[in-house]
């Protein structure tokens, strides 16, 4: 990612647009914000605008070097409880190590009533690439990070102590004229697998079966209609002043009641 322009990134401004939206519909200021990943050098420009302190962080130390932020991992931060009142994740939260640790620490850093507002691309993305991957002359080797469904981030959310979460998804298509375009784009906004031992490079022959595979999946146009999942979350760090539910069994209107034919 860092070895390219960062308009090879076409899905980073996307996300960046989605997540300021909702930040504006947030009625409150953050003062403190932390940034995880400056993928898109406008988002932490608007970022900036609306905040008195920035903190950056990047897992890469060239990334890190174009955006002035700290090296770090997201599930390894070591940093004062309470420091921020906003955390901004705009892509990578299914590519660390521990999702759960991350969610935890990210909960520790936000002080009382602090956002926590994200996005990452989810289960059920890319699914013709992986039909075509799954060709019977291609080595059966992980060459995508694991990805998160929706119902697993809400539970992960809850389970780490977030209050009032959020997680919806939001379907992008986007139309390939051959398999070797996709992955360019899937190396540029960093959705090739991240797990160690970096898998073998794909050869010759595999790669043909699979730009051969992914070609057979195409609209009559030639072009090949490929899927992405943006999930998006926000959860707020517990405060008294927050909307509470009521109590189990608190409820005095009756749903039979309201179900009845009138008349």
């Amino acid at each position: 990612m860092a070895r390219l322009p960062a308009s090879a990134n076409f899905l980073a401004p996307i996300i960046a647009e989605t997540l300021l939206d909702r930040l504006t519909m947030v009625t409150r200021n953050f003062p403190r914000v932390l940034l995880i990943g400056a993928h898109d050098p406008a988002l932490a420009d608007r970022l900036r605008g609306i905040c008195t302190e920035l903190t950056i962080i990047e897992a890469g130390p060239r990334l890190a070097a174009a955006s002035g932020a700290i090296i770090v991992e997201a599930d390894a931060l070591d940093l004062p409880f309470a420091s921020f009142d906003l955390i901004v994740w705009p892509g990578g939260l299914d590519s660390v190590n521990d999702v759960p640790g991350a969610l935890l620490r990210l909960r520790a850093l936000l002080a009382p009533d602090g956002l926590l507002l994200g996005a990452f691309v989810g289960d059920g993305s890319l699914p013709r690439l992986r039909r075509a991957m799954m060709v019977d002359a291609v080595r059966p080797i992980a060459r995508m990070h694991p990805q998160i469904d929706l119902a697993a981030m809400g539970n992960l959310l809850q389970r780490v102590g977030f209050a009032l979460p959020v997680v919806d998804v939001e379907a992008l298509t986007v139309r390939y004229g051959d398999w070797f375009a996709l992955a360019r784009d899937l190396r540029a906004v960093g959705l090739t697998s991240r797990l160690a031992p970096t898998p073998p490079p794909l050869t010759r022959a595999e790669a043909a079966q699979i730009a051969a595979a992914f070609a057979a999946q195409a609209d009559p146009d030639g072009r090949v209609a490929e899927s992405l999942r943006i999930v998006h979350f926000s959860g707020w760090a517990p405060h008294p002043d927050q909307p509470q539910p009521a109590r189990r069994g608190s409820g005095t209107a009756s749903l039979s009641e309201a179900l009845k034919p009138k008349g």
